[in-house]
């Protein structure tokens, strides 16, 4: 117990939300809790079984943990905690929060510990006399005698009140965001059991092997110990298997012997080909999952039609669970679908369809059945069991063949609208569930021909094969992927706009609100003496030093800081010049990158100043010299904004009194200035070192690495350990937030033959040695750079240092800068370290992904990564592979990414002001839904006529273009020349008329030269 951390928030606020929940229901007058003034809940020794009792639950869901020989007395005004010394101290730092705490140390004088009774039963008496307590606490123990010996003194005086309902109500049935992700990750991890039980299943009946049904589920009881099995499934991204356990062991029941309330263990009956029952359920940071299936070995039409019926029935409780929902309803409705189908089954149907689900296995306080008149509330769990028990076989092959039962459980979450099944990773349709095994021989014999399959809808070989599995049949098995697919994705989408809405209130407003530009002063001259010596001769004057023009007006030298002037031109006019210099002011069209924000913007400005001169070419000079020194102050801004992240490390600690742990013949990217040159990676106290050859040094601190991966050089030239950190740093006169070390993994090849050619050019021992020595050199380089990087992690540990390592399996070809490169997927990240400029994006950054271009007949689709903090502009990879379509989306569906898809680009510079406008009514209004809406609805045709709301148009690109010229003016890489005059306009060429083109065209195509081209120039004239 010497890692137990309570966290003491997550305490609180659960008590006073509890507490708050009783005195409410004491001003209601409601029954919930009849009526109590204090709780008493006593948990004795520690509990062995899987399922938790409801005193051992709540203690869980208050404290995290199961504090064995421990009193509970609860009242509205706070909590007495009865406990030995050691647990006291778990409990110590719980004090001095929003709900009294009061701690009672039990030791080994037994007077001190009755008097800590006594206390405790004088907080219950002067409560009142109603007392709440678990009528069927089954609690044993000499801590639990000894409580009853002193609480049966003054139980005559008390009315005694279960609370069982009360604490299921108002503590454990309704879960918050933790314990759902809990046991949704319990669920996933329990359907990806299942799905081993069933390929471990048809492998031992394929093989026709006997195996009891007690071997079976111990060898897949055995599967809760293999870490790697569950990380390969990607249950989340912070889930550690170290934290499963069985909520209930798996039960395999086979051969006609049934018990659908699984009150037995799995028996040591051999497993029977028929009709195969299997149930189990993984229970994830002490909350449950519960899943069973029934499996199907060559079904008669008989059973089929019986479990298409429980399907269907299966699948109306599930749609009318949901929030408001009577669970008496629930059950009802269920009965009258299967009265209105097949009144003759309703004697094999139970008399509930489940239990809540969450700590305890099951609530026995919500309870599907026919007389429970519980509503059911969004973020309630259940597990729903449907089944038929006893059914007769009219077709029986043997005696154990001759009854069957039929069952589907799924862990589902109630919500405000549709449940969401946590189990669906393990379908349950019939095409899944039915397995054929057929000798070649019988199927011959049987169908010669090939017939057409009533059951499935499809032809059937003559010659099936001796496995045939119908969920192998590759559409099936597409279309259930895809709709469990669409399932999670609303979920997720709708889960991204709960958040959103909690993130951002209706007071936050506009998110560049704290970020908005303010007024900058700008001062050229503090004194009159700065001025230059030429202002004297009243002329205009640019002062590059302190980035001026000083302009003659009224008799008077006014100086004018570049960064009030927008731009300036000349324009010779006969024997006289005009230097025009306009001005920023508001109203103008000025880009939104340089929008210039004024202190009063309702003041009078003056928009531009013209200066008539004959001296032409000082005119054309000045403008020439306002031109350069506005570049010039671009430029410096520029710069400034891009080093404002950059941070100023402290320093490295270097290693003393022995020799670092290094890496030699390593070359860095970004490249140090100087020859390329290798150089060593040390590693000190709190950070690494790169020493170049030429003397330069990069120091990188553990505290700023924000991930670091290692990439083998299979499939690549290079073996890479990178780094990105957290702020950038200074390396040479760049900056850079990833720095790279790598080596080449191919050496220069020379060709001993003396460039004569070979005689034989295949089958060269000495070439395939070569090919021996280079796969083992680079395993080599491989095992040296991973060894090292975890060197680097261990090093880093206080500092959360961690090696990533990319999933190449995972990876697609995209275009997120200039060219196409492989992109990969990490445990944390995706990213692209071979070719740089590098690609690096944190998943846990990330808000949502939306998919363009997704259309058929089009090659390549393009991925837009928006992230959570939405003044960070999304990141666009294009040009992937239609090929890679299925396999992004089945990433982002498993690392819990919501994502859309559409046919055209939307304009995310558009979007994401409107986010920023006011997020909160963003979420209000539906949040990210309405891209997600886009991509469901609508054809092909429909969605290129109608343009999206945030789709570029002709005109707004017109329109962006124009804007950014006007922004240009002074862009960094802007012509040298001025901008050219009014008359430039009107010069434009008249062009041929209709009828010498028209000629022209039939020319040419008489003539045979260009003729394709020439006619589709011609249609398009004549459009």
């Amino acid at each position: 117990m010497a890692d137990i951390a309570i966290d003491k928030n997550s305490f609180h606020d659960r008590l006073s939300s509890f507490l708050s929940q009783w005195k409410n229901d004491k001003r209601s007058g409601d029954a919930i809790f009849g009526g109590v003034s204090s709780i008493v809940i006593v948990v004795g020794k520690a509990n062995d079984a899987n399922a938790y009792p409801k005193n051992v639950a709540f203690q869980l869901w208050l404290l995290g943990y199961e504090f064995p020989t421990t009193l509970f007395v609860i009242n509205p005004d706070g909590i007495h905690i009865v406990t030995t010394k050691k647990k006291a101290a778990y409990l110590e730092p719980l004090k001095g929060g929003k709900v009294p705490v009061e701690l009672h140390i039990r030791g080994k004088d037994a007077d001190e510990n009755a008097k800590q009774f006594q206390q405790c039963l004088d907080v219950i008496k002067n409560g009142g006399k109603k007392v709440g307590v678990l009528l069927k606490d089954q609690s044993a123990g000499p801590f639990v005698e000894e409580w009853k010996k002193s609480y049966e003194e003054v139980a005559k005086d008390l009315e005694e009140v279960d609370c069982a309902s009360a604490l299921s109500t108002s503590a454990l049935s309704v879960k918050d965001e933790k314990e759902l992700r809990a046991i949704r990750d319990a669920s996933k991890a329990s359907s990806g059991i299942a799905n081993y039980f069933v390929d471990e299943m048809s492998e031992i009946l394929d093989a026709e092997k006997k195996i009891t049904h007690q071997a079976l589920a111990d060898k897949v009881a055995t599967k809760l110990d293999d870490n790697k099995f569950f990380n390969k499934l990607k249950v989340s991204n912070n889930f550690d298997p170290m934290n499963l356990d069985w909520s209930f062991p798996p039960v395999v029941q086979s051969g006609g012997n049934y018990d659908l309330k699984f009150t037995r263990d799995s028996d040591k009956n051999n497993l029977h080909a028929g009709i195969i029952v299997a149930a189990l359920g993984l229970r994830y940071q002490s909350y449950s999952s519960m899943i069973a299936r029934t499996y199907m070995v060559d079904p008669n039409k008989s059973q089929e039609a019986n479990y298409k019926l429980l399907r269907q029935i299966h699948q109306e409780v599930v749609a009318n669970i949901k929030d408001g929902a009577v669970a008496k309803d629930v059950y009802n409705k269920a009965l009258g679908l299967l009265k209105s189908k097949k009144p003759d089954l309703e004697k094999h149907f139970p008399k509930n369809l489940g239990y809540g689900i969450g700590i305890e296995l099951k609530d026995t306080q919500l309870i599907l059945s026919g007389k429970n008149s519980r509503k059911l509330k969004d973020g309630m769990t259940l597990q729903v069991t449907t089944s038929f028990s006893d059914l007769v076989n009219p077709n029986p092959q043997d005696k154990k063949s001759s009854t069957y039962s039929l069952i589907i459980t799924d862990t589902v979450r109630v919500t405000g609208q549709e449940s969401i099944i946590f189990t669906r990773d393990s379908t349950s349709d019939l095409e899944s569930c039915s397995f054929f095994f057929k000798d070649e021989e019988e199927e011959k014999a049987s169908k010669p021909k090939a017939k057409k399959d009533a059951r499935v809808g499809a032809v059937a070989p003559a010659n099936i094969t001796k496995t045939r599995l119908r969920h192998e049949r590759q559409t099936n098995q597409h279309a259930e992927k895809e709709e469990a697919r669409r399932e999670h994705q609303k979920e997720l989408h709708e889960k991204k706009r709960r958040e959103g809405l909690e993130r951002y209130g209706a007071e936050i407003g506009n998110l560049n609100g704290a970020t908005e530009k303010k007024f900058k002063r700008f001062e050229s001259y503090k004194r009159d003496n700065q001025f230059p010596t030429k202002v004297k001769d009243l002329m205009v004057v640019v002062d590059d030093k302190n980035l001026t023009v000083v302009l003659p007006i009224m008799g008077r030298p006014v100086p004018f800081h570049i960064n009030t002037i927008k731009n300036a031109s000349n324009s010779p006019e006969g024997e006289y010049t005009s230097l025009r210099i306009n001005f920023l002011s508001p109203g103008q069209g000025v880009g939104r990158k340089d929008d210039q924000p004024f202190e009063d913007p309702t003041a009078h400005f003056v928009r531009s100043l013209t200066f008539r001169s004959r001296d032409i070419d000082r005119m054309e000079h000045i403008a020439k010299q306002i031109t350069e020194l506005k570049k010039e102050s671009v430029r410096r801004e520029q710069e400034k904004k891009q080093m404002e992240d950059v941070i100023e490390q402290d320093k490295l600690i270097t290693v003393k009194n022995r020799k670092p742990a290094l890496l030699d013949m390593i070359f860095v990217r970004p490249a140090m200035d100087g020859k390329r040159v290798p150089g060593t990676v040390e590693i000190h106290q709190n950070g690494l070192r790169y020493n170049h050859g030429t003397g330069q040094k990069i120091d990188i601190l553990f505290s700023n690495i924000k991930h670091l991966f290692f990439q083998p050089c299979q499939h690549e030239l290079i073996v890479i350990i990178h780094v990105h950190l957290k702020n950038p740093i200074m390396i040479g006169k760049r900056k850079a937030k990833d720095v790279q070390f790598y080596r080449e993994a191919t050496e220069m090849q020379f060709d001993e033959t003396g460039n004569r050619k070979r005689k034989h050019r295949f089958g060269d021992e000495e070439e395939f040695e070569a090919e021996q020595e280079e796969r083992r050199r680079r395993a080599q380089l491989d095992k040296e750079f991973k060894a090292f990087a975890d060197k680097i992690a261990d090093a880093g540990r206080n500092e959360n240092v961690g090696v990533d390592i990319p999933f190449r399996d995972l990876g697609f070809n995209g275009v997120p800068s200039r060219s196409s490169v492989w992109i990969q997927p990490t445990t944390d990240c995706l990213v692209q370290l071979t070719e740089p400029p590098f690609l690096v994006l944190t998943l846990s950054e990330i808000e949502i992904v939306h998919l363009e271009r997704v259309s058929y007949g089009l090659k390549n689709f393009d991925m837009v990564v928006v992230f959570k903090d939405f003044t960070r502009v999304p990141v666009h990879i294009n040009t992937i592979p239609v090929e890679s379509l299925d396999a992004v989306k089945d990433w982002l569906d498993s690392v819990e990414i919501p994502f859309s898809e559409g046919t055209v680009n939307l304009n995310w510079a558009t979007i994401m002001k409107t986010v920023q406008a006011d997020p909160h009514q963003f979420f209000v209004d539906g949040g990210w839904n309405f891209i997600a809406a886009d991509s469901d609805s609508g054809d092909e045709e429909n969605s290129e006529e109608q343009e999206s709301n945030f789709e570029i148009s002709d005109s707004e690109l017109a329109e962006s273009e124009s804007e950014s010229e006007e922004e240009s003016d002074f862009d960094e890489y802007a012509s040298d020349e001025p901008s050219g005059s009014e008359e430039d306009a009107s010069e434009v060429s008249e062009g041929e008329d209709w009828d010498e083109l028209e000629k022209k065209a039939k020319q040419k195509d008489r003539d045979g030269h260009d003729s394709d081209d020439g006619g589709k120039k011609q249609q398009k004239r004549k459009r």
